[in-house]
């Protein structure tokens, strides 16, 4: 098995990849670059209990729902891809959140797993996991 070069790798449709793309588009803060993982209907879910608990659609419904109020609220806010777990079209990655709530000042440092569903080359459909005890009691000053 040969190393694909980085143009192969950026460019790739399997399901693997195209996740890894929008991790680093995240990490980079690059919306346009993550919204261009996913699929015009995308589904996006974040967990019950989690602020920004809901299914939301479209790539542009993600962003502005999810990565832009998370920047909003959070500085350095992170999701650390670990380990992947790909059959066929589902990715399970485990992951780690890290950020500082900029209401707070407290840190937040929590495991998580995502799982996604990739078709065509798009990311179609996203689920969260998260201890989400951790994020509210990050996001509170009790």
């Amino acid at each position: 098995m040969g190393l694909t070069t980085k143009a192969e790798w950026s460019e790739s449709l399997e399901p693997r990849d195209v996740v890894r793309r929008q991790y680093l588009a995240s990490a980079a803060g690059d919306l346009e670059a993550l919204r261009a993982t996913m699929a015009p209907d995308v589904e996006w879910t974040e967990m019950a209990g989690f602020p920004l608990a809901g299914t939301y659609r479209t790539p542009e419904g993600v962003t502005s729902n999810v990565m832009e109020i998370l920047g909003r609220d959070w500085d350095g806010w992170a999701a650390h891809d670990d380990s992947y777990v790909v059959d066929g079209e589902d990715v399970v990655v485990l992951a780690r959140y890290t950020a500082t709530n900029k209401a707070t000042g407290k840190l937040l440092d929590v495991r998580v797993a995502h799982h996604f569903v990739v078709r065509g080359g798009l990311i179609v459909r996203f689920e969260q996991f998260v201890d989400t005890l951790k994020v509210a009691e990050a996001a509170s000053n009790l």
